[in-house]
C-alpha cells in the first residue's frame, strides 16, 4: 500500500476495499474462531474506516490510525500506516510524534536507507540529545550500507564513475550531517573528523562553515579565517547552504579580531581563497604534454578532438591567440585576429590559430556553434603553460625555429590590426630569430 494510500483527499482510490463493507459506523467484530482470510478481510474493513471517517481532518486522521494500530499492533500496513502518521503530523508541527513513528519505520525496515534519512532529519532538526546519538547511529549505517553496496547495483543505465560519483557525494553528504550531530553534542573531535573528511569527499560551502565556527570556539582564528574564506568562495545561499554575505560578514569580523580591527588584506586573501577552492572543486582534467617545453614537442587537439603535431609546422611562422569562452576581450579580440589571417592567407608559410584554453572544455562547442570562428581552433593542451600564459587575450609569434619573437598581452582595439601586421612582417623578413618585441607591449 502507497503511503499516500492515507492521504484523505486519497482514500477513495488507494484504500483496501473490502469484498463485503461493513455496515457505515459498525466496527468489525473477531471472534476467536475466525480464521485467517476472514481475519485480514476485517482489517481491512476498520482500516477503510478509519481513513472514511476522518474526510479531510489529518488530526483525526492520526487519531483514527493510532487506535487502528492499538487493536492491529501487528497488521501488516504498518510501515505505510507509520508514514502517514508521519506526513500528517508534520503537517500538524505534532514534531514529537512524526519523529516516533519515524523512528519505528526504521525498526521495521532498518536497511531502507530512504526511511532511516527521513528518521535522521526529524532527530536532527527536532530532537534532543538522546534522539541525536541516535540519528548519529543511523548515519553510521547508511554509511556502511553505501560502502559495502556492490557494483551490480548499480543500474546498467549508469556508468562505472557515475556510480561511484555518486556513492562519494552520498557518503559526503551523511558525514557533514554526522558532523552537524556530533557538533550540536559537543563532541567537536568527532564532529571535526567527519566534517574535514566531508570536505575531502566534495567540498562544500556548509562544511567549512561548520568547521570554521569549530575553529572560532577553540579560538584558532587562523584556522577560522581559512574556513570561512572556503565558505565564501563556495557559498551560494542554495539548498540551505550559506550565503556569501553571510560568510563574508564571518571571515570579516575573525580577521577583523585577528589583526587589530583592519581589514587590510582580507581581500587579497578571499582572492586566493576561491583560486585555491576552484583548482579543488575544477572537474579532473588530463594533463597534456606533461613535462614539454619545446613547442615542437606538443600534440594538440583539434575541435573535434582529432591530434595536431605542433611539428607539422616546424620551419613555419606560427601566430597563436590564447583565448577563453568566459573572456569579454577575447571575444573583440577575435575579429582583429581573424581580419590578420586573412591578410596573411595567400602565404603558406605563415599559419594562424585560435588556442583555447578553457578548463571546462564542454564550453567550447557551444561556442564555437554559435561565434563560427574563420581561423582554425586548436585546445591549448599545456601549451599555454609552457609558453606562460596567464592573461587572456594573449598573442604569440612563433618563428620558423619555435621560438618566441613576439608575445602581446591584452590589445588596443585602435592599433591591434597594424602592430600585429607589422610584427608579421618583421618575423617573415628577419629569417632568423629576432628578440622579443618589448616595443609591442603597448598599452591595453
Amino acid at each position: 500500500m502507497a503511503a499516500t494510500s492515507f492521504s484523505p483527499a486519497a482514500r477513495s482510490q488507494d484504500a483496501p476495499h473490502p469484498a463485503k463493507p461493513a455496515e457505515s459506523g459498525a466496527p468489525s467484530k473477531l471472534t476467536p474462531n475466525a480464521n485467517p482470510a476472514a481475519a485480514a478481510i476485517l482489517e481491512k474493513q476498520d482500516l477503510q474506516r478509519a481513513i472514511d471517517s476522518a474526510e479531510n481532518d489529518r488530526a483525526a486522521l492520526v487519531r483514527n490510525l493510532e487506535e487502528f494500530l492499538k487493536k492491529y499492533p501487528e497488521s501488516s500496513q504498518r510501515s505505510q500506516i507509520y508514514r502517514a502518521i508521519v506526513e500528517s503530523s508534520l503537517q500538524l508541527q505534532d514534531y514529537p510524534r512524526a519523529m516516533n513513528y519515524a523512528e519505528r519505520m526504521v525498526s521495521l525496515k532498518p536497511d531502507d536507507a530512504s526511511i532511516t534519512l527521513l528518521s535522521i532529519q526529524l532527530l536532527e532538526r527536532y530532537g534532543d540529545a538522546a534522539g541525536w546519538a541516535r540519528a548519529i547511529s543511523y548515519c553510521t549505517r547508511v554509511m556502511d550500507q553505501i560502502e559495502r553496496s556492490p557494483i551490480t547495483d548499480k543500474s546498467p543505465h549508469v556508468s562505472q564513475q557515475d556510480w561511484e560519483n555518486e556513492k562519494k557525494r552520498n557518503k559526503s553528504s551523511l558525514l557533514l550531517v554526522r558532523g552537524r550531530l556530533y557538533q550540536k553534542t559537543n563532541d567537536l573531535s568527532d564532529a571535526m573528523r567527519d566534517l574535514q573528511a566531508s570536505y575531502s569527499l566534495t567540498p562544500s560551502a556548509a562544511a567549512a562553515q561548520r568547521l570554521g565556527e569549530i575553529a572560532e570556539s577553540k579560538k584558532d582564528a587562523n584556522a577560522a579565517i581559512l574556513e570561512y574564506a572556503r565558505a565564501f568562495a563556495l557559498a551560494d545561499g542554495t539548498n540551505g547552504a550559506p550565503s556569501r554575505i553571510e560568510m563574508r560578514r564571518k571571515v570579516g569580523n575573525v580577521w577583523r579580531l585577528a589583526h587589530g580591527g583592519s581589514e587590510d588584506g582580507l581581500g587579497d586573501y578571499l582572492l586566493r581563497a576561491i583560486d585555491d577552492v576552484a583548482a579543488a572543486t575544477a572537474p579532473p582534467k588530463t594533463a597534456r604534454n606533461a613535462g614539454r617545453k619545446d613547442p615542437y614537442d606538443f600534440i594538440l587537439r583539434k575541435a573535434d578532438g582529432s591530434p595536431f603535431p605542433l611539428a607539422e609546422t616546424k620551419g613555419k611562422i606560427v601566430v597563436l591567440n590564447f583565448w577563453a569562452t568566459w573572456c569579454g576581450p577575447c571575444r573583440e579580440m577575435e575579429p582583429h585576429f581573424e581580419r590578420m589571417a586573412a591578410r596573411f592567407s595567400a602565404n603558406k608559410d605563415v599559419l594562424f590559430y585560435a588556442m583555447n584554453c578553457d578548463e571546462d572544455e564542454g564550453l567550447v562547442a557551444n561556442y564555437l556553434q554559435e561565434e563560427k570562428p574563420k581561423v582554425m581552433v586548436l585546445f591549448a593542451d599545456g601549451l599555454e603553460a609552457a609558453l606562460r600564459i596567464d592573461s587572456f587575450p594573449t598573442t604569440v609569434i612563433l618563428d620558423r625555429s619555435g621560438k618566441i619573437a613576439f608575445r602581446k598581452e591584452g590589445f588596443d582595439p585602435d592599433t591591434v590590426d597594424k602592430v600585429l601586421a607589422e610584427a608579421v612582417e618583421r618575423v617573415i623578413q628577419a629569417g632568423q630569430t629576432p628578440a622579443t618585441d618589448s616595443a609591442a607591449s603597448l598599452s591595453h
